[in-house]
This record gives structure tokens, C-alpha cells and sequence, in this order.
């Protein structure tokens, strides 16, 4: 999880993060496609998760994406740059903090998350990283990101539900998985196939049926808890 701020404002214009992402393209015919669909994700998913692309994102091209709280605000953008060289970042957030991207058909705002049967058999998947999120929404799973960083009311909102915790196959994810352990009532593991770090990995390697069969086969099992 992150341990320092993410920037409020824009570095060098100091715009706000919604005026930046309203400013920033439609994915389609930019090299944001180009670059989605290289990772395996198609253009349809990433447009339907509301993927933007800024070609002067502090100095790179990235594809953005909003972070919003409990009540679908916007608080933040996520920045995943589409390359990068020695000694530079993969990706720059801006804004205060508190939000989620959340990716996949969605049933309910998450502030009416327990006002149904419907939503709390729908299952709750945390994950990581932006293209954790969209590999899984290719699969047909809704999920959310965190980006690395802690919202709040995500305690409040998993109360009633299971949350399933689909970070990295590595000892950072296990440590993630870990710290949302400690922090939420009822949790699950929900790791990536064998020899996959994670998700996006798993969907290029595996092919999105070999990674549905798993996600389906591990939702339905009982053995995963977390001691």
C-alpha cells in the first residue's frame, strides 16, 4: 500500500482532477487502443470502465481512469503511462485519496451496497492494479482497484460480504492481502494461476477461458481463508 501522498493537483498546471480528466481523449484512435489491446484488453472493455487517454500526462502519454468513493464521486485519476525508461515512474495519481476503480457490470452504487439480496450475492474482488481490474472484466467479473492505496469506507461497504483478495502472487501481494485481512470483517484469497504475478499476466498467458475456469472454480471454493 502507498505510503506517501499522491499529489492534489496537477504538477505543472495545478488543474483539479476532474477538470484534467474531462480534458483528456476518448480511447478510441489514440495510442491508449493501441496499448490496451496489446496488454488483451479490448477496446470495448476499457471504454465501458471509462478509460481516457491524455497525451501530455506530466510529460507522457497515459491512459487514465477515475478513482471514486463510497458514493461514486470522483476524488482522484490514475495515470498508467504506456511506456517508460530507466529511473522513470510507470504511473502518476493525482488528487486527495479515498476512492476505488471500480470495473464491470455494476448492480448497485456501492452507498446502496446493503439494500439487497442481489448485491450481497454479487462477489466482492479487490485487486490492485487498473489492468488487475480490466483483465477481470474481460473474464466477466466486476471488481475493484485500489491502486495501492486505502479508502476509508471500503470497511462499511464489505460489512455484509465476502471480499474476495485478488492481489499480486508475490510476497507484496501476500502482504496486501494481509493488511485487508486485519482490516475488513470477512475475506477470502483469490490468487492469480500458477506462475502468474498477476492478473493481466495470467490473461495473456493463459487466454481469457484457462483464467475464467480458475476465477469460477476458486469463487466456489471454501479452502481459501485467510487465518
Amino acid at each position: 500500500m502507498r505510503r506517501t501522498a499522491d499529489p492534489h493537483l496537477m504538477p505543472g498546471s495545478g488543474e483539479r482532477p476532474a477538470k484534467r480528466f474531462a480534458l483528456a481523449l476518448p480511447l478510441a484512435g489514440t495510442p491508449g487502443q493501441d496499448y490496451v489491446e496489446r496488454r488483451g484488453i479490448p477496446l470495448a472493455v476499457a471504454h465501458a470502465a471509462g478509460l481516457r487517454f491524455d497525451p501530455d500526462w506530466a510529460g507522457r502519454p497515459a491512459v487514465l481512469v477515475a478513482l471514486r468513493d463510497h458514493a461514486d464521486a470522483m476524488v482522484s485519476v490514475h495515470g498508467r503511462y504506456l511506456s517508460t525508461l530507466r529511473g522513470q515512474d510507470k504511473m502518476l495519481t493525482i488528487g486527495p485519496g479515498g476512492g476505488v476503480v471500480d470495473i464491470g457490470e455494476r448492480r448497485e452504487a456501492w452507498h446502496d451496497a446493503n439494500d439487497g439480496h442481489d448485491a450481497l450475492d454479487e462477489p466482492l474482488i479487490l485487486v490492485e492494479g487498473l489492468f488487475d481490474a480490466l483483465s477481470l472484466a474481460v473474464c466477466g467479473c466486476r471488481c475493484l482497484a485500489t491502486i495501492g492505496r486505502w479508502a476509508p469506507w471500503l470497511p462499511e461497504a464489505c460489512a455484509d460480504r465476502l471480499a474476495w483478495l485478488a492481489f499480486d502472487g508475490n510476497r507484496p501481494g501476500e502482504h496486501e492481502a494481509a493488511v485487508y485481512a486485519a482490516r475488513l470483517s470477512r475475506v477470502r484469497r483469490l490468487p492469480p494461476p500458477p506462475r502468474c504475478k498477476d492478473w493481466n499476466t495470467a490473461l495473456c498467458k493463459r487466454g481469457r477461458g484457462e483464467v475464467s475456469r480458475w476465477l469460477r472454480e476458486h469463487l466456489a471454493a471454501v479452502d481459501t481463508a485467510i487465518p
